[in-house]
């Protein structure tokens, strides 16, 4: 169980009782608990959105959901996407975009990055059904953490040290399998717009790699982080027309 703490330790804001200093290898092998930590955040977030419901708007439930999704973690993948913006964005060497992407200065490329993501994310909320919001925002968060395992598994690192190498050193196929397998059972579990949701972040994770493989030498953390909140929003934003098509 060292990993689902470790997971969550990393993933959210929730401090873990971890004795000893994490090797590269705890971190790894705490991947496989992503998408459960990613589900479980999800669940947290439908929980108090449905228990607002008879007391709140609409609008006002999505801003309180896109703030909660972003606190939970401390922002930490919405730093990740505007550290990536800046960095991919830039008419500059690969070498130039690893510096940015170490920079702790904010661009323009971050601010107009986040800033769509974010309101992306709440017209997305808002626009899915009352009934079916709980299992949409599982199926968001699950997605998003399985995500960050198939990049990290699936795709060279850009550096040979650093948060993002340490993951990549410890976690390998039979993390990705195990997170792929619980990605699954989610999706099934909801029904065919939950297989059609893991499908849209398969194919969203894949785009965005490719095209941060084209500008650097690998993946960083930074775009693991990302990728995250680009597929959260990617499934967010499938999911109403799936639902209505289904």
């Amino acid at each position: 169980m060292i990993g689902l703490l470790v997971a969550i330790q990393f993933l959210t804001r929730v401090p873990m009782p971890l004795a000893r200093k994490m090797s590269p290898t705890d971190m790894g092998r705490s991947m496989r608990w992503f998408p459960v930590v990613g589900a479980l955040i999800g669940l947290l977030v439908g929980a108090i959105d449905l228990a607002l419901s008879p007391i709140a708007s609409p609008e006002v439930r999505a801003v309180l959901a896109v703030a909660i999704l972003t606190a939970m973690t401390g922002a930490l993948h919405v730093d990740g996407l505007m550290d990536t913006c800046d960095a991919l964005f830039a008419f500059t060497t690969p070498e130039r975009r690893l510096e940015i992407m170490r920079d702790s200065r904010v661009g323009s490329f971050a601010v107009v990055g986040a800033a769509t993501m974010l309101l992306l994310k709440y017209a997305a909320i808002l626009s899915m059904p009352e009934e079916s919001r709980v299992a949409g925002f599982v199926l968001m968060t699950t997605m998003s953490r399985w995500a960050m395992v198939y990049a990290t598994v699936g795709y060279p690192a850009a550096r040979s040290e650093g948060l993002g190498h340490s993951y990549k050193e410890g976690a390998g196929l039979r993390e990705l399998l195990s997170a792929s397998f619980f990605a699954l059972a989610v999706g099934a579990a909801v029904g065919l717009s939950g297989l059609a949701a893991l499908l849209v972040a398969l194919v969203a994770t894949m785009a965005i790699a490719r095209y941060a493989m084209s500008k650097l030498p690998g993946l960083s953390g930074d775009v693991y982080g990302a990728i995250s909140e680009a597929v959260e929003v990617a499934v967010a934003v499938a999911l109403p027309p799936i639902w209505r098509w289904a």
